[in-house]
């Protein structure tokens, strides 16, 4: 059995403190306020939903376009660009998943971003589950068109 200390007992209560201190700041009601936004849809596009910055305030609103076009993944950024549109990032591409499980279940899609560890790959997203992986920018995958809008402060 250990001998118990004043130094031990004051080192004990200071880790206990911080622990007490870290509780509290996640116990305290937040509320997030949601403003009214008008957002222009052109036609056949479906507002996806919002994208939150890391601090939690709203970022902008994911549009989806109505048409699509599938090729390699540089013709599809191409095609989406032409549109004033983008192609879908990864963020993008998981509220995609989430808002239009149908409309992603007809087949894989280009993503924005290109495959870190291999430059002649790109992100693209499965059409099963929604999973994301690398593929080679030469397969042949749908491209969607996304657009961007970023409610005004008036």
């Amino acid at each position: 059995m250990s001998v118990v200390t004043l130094e031990h007992i004051k080192t004990e209560q200071a880790r206990v403190a911080a622990l007490i201190e870290q509780y509290e700041k996640r116990s305290i009601t937040t509320e997030y306020v949601v403003e009214r936004a008008v957002i222009p849809l052109p036609a056949g596009a479906r507002l996806a939903g919002p994208i939150f910055k890391e601090d939690g305030s709203l970022d902008y609103y994911l549009i989806l376009h109505a048409d699509e076009q599938s090729g390699s993944h540089d013709s599809v950024k191409a095609y989406t660009a032409g549109r004033g549109c983008k192609t879908p990032n990864k963020r993008e591409g998981r509220l995609l998943q989430a808002a239009f499980p149908e409309f992603c279940a007809e087949g894989s899609m280009w993503l924005e971003e290109e495959y870190e560890e291999d430059s002649a790959c790109a992100w693209c997203q499965g059409y099963g589950y929604g999973h994301q992986y690398g593929l080679h920018k030469s397969v042949e995958l749908r491209g969607v068109a996304v657009s961007r809008f970023i409610p005004s402060v008036i």
